[in-house]
């Protein structure tokens, strides 16, 4: 439930501040009737991902136990984390231009006269979000306990899912409609430094997965047992494994790449912020009204 909230959160605020963009400037150039377009692009964008999503978890569990589907899923893993990665990299770094670019592709698309193009610039933006979004949930379902969504699973992690757009939205509201100041370069960051201790345990979980398919035979020797402790099985050990990565008999190589993985991340993670506290990367750029962008 909390890294379905967390997930949709954040990329349901980013999301919705690349439309917020989009809308704000047909708005500001005077090209309101333009906005069916930004919202045709949005909609099949949204629709495409979800039939994708539902095919590709429907795909894993017709083969439900079987080595496709551990294949699958380590490959899961696999992108889930370099995304998650990609993705926090990318906002701190791009964080003070991403409304411009927007804006720029934007321009092009109007000048070229083409409705289409419009759509297009909506679905890839939006669209990406999306993906991004479908992949790291289908990585959380196959984290939980089991590799597999039981009765009690499968509510929590939509509750979750509910709730963080729920959020992203009021977030969404406050900045686009009330006109409210907030710290969202601080909020990526947070929610930056989450997804990065959440995609170590992804980074875990494929190299438990490589070992058992026999592609990583060595590193295999269990560092502990805290299974007496706290079971991967159980409700808070089912949290700390699909957030963080808890394993209840963790290997060398699943130990070693872990802490490898946090080690340079978070080191990049600190440059990256740094960069910005002396002013190199800026803040990020935001609507204060539907006519006029605002730095936040």
């Amino acid at each position: 439930m909390i890294s379905t909230f967390v997930i949709f959160l954040r990329e349901g605020v980013e999301a919705s501040m690349i439309i917020a963009i989009l809308l704000a400037y047909l708005d500001q150039s005077g090209h309101r009737e333009q906005f069916k377009h930004i919202y045709a692009g949005v909609i099949s964008a949204l629709v495409l991902v979800a039939l994708g999503g539902v095919g590709a978890y429907l795909f894993v569990r017709h083969y439900d136990g079987s080595r496709v589907q551990t294949i699958f899923e380590t490959g899961t893993y696999l992108v889930a984390a370099v995304a998650l990665c990609y993705t926090t990299f990318w906002m701190q770094s791009h964080a003070r231009t991403i409304s411009s670019e927007l804006r720029a592709k934007e321009e092009a698309a109007l000048a070229s006269g083409s409705h289409w193009s419009l759509t297009m610039l909506a679905f890839t933006a939006v669209g990406r979000e999306g993906l991004e979004t479908m992949v790291f949930t289908l990585a959380i379902i196959f984290a939980s306990s089991g590799q597999a969504v039981t009765p009690v699973h499968g509510p929590l992690l939509i509750v979750g899912a509910a709730l963080g757009l729920a959020v992203a939205l009021v977030v969404a509201f406050l900045i686009y409609k009330l006109g409210r100041k907030l710290k969202l370069a601080v909020f990526f960051r947070v929610l930056g430094l989450a997804l990065v201790l959440f995609a170590a345990g992804l980074i875990a979980d494929a190299v438990e997965n490589l070992q058992q398919l026999g592609w990583l035979p060595f590193g295999r020797h269990v560092l502990w047992n805290s299974s007496s402790v706290m079971t991967e099985s159980s409700s808070v050990g089912d949290v700390f494994h699909s957030l963080l990565g808890y394993a209840e008999r963790p290997t060398v190589l699943q130990a070693l790449c872990y802490v490898v993985y946090l080690v340079v991340s978070l080191s990049f993670f600190w440059y990256l912020a740094k960069r910005q506290r002396h002013g190199q990367a800026g803040k990020l750029t935001t609507p204060r009204d539907p006519k006029m962008p605002r730095t936040v």
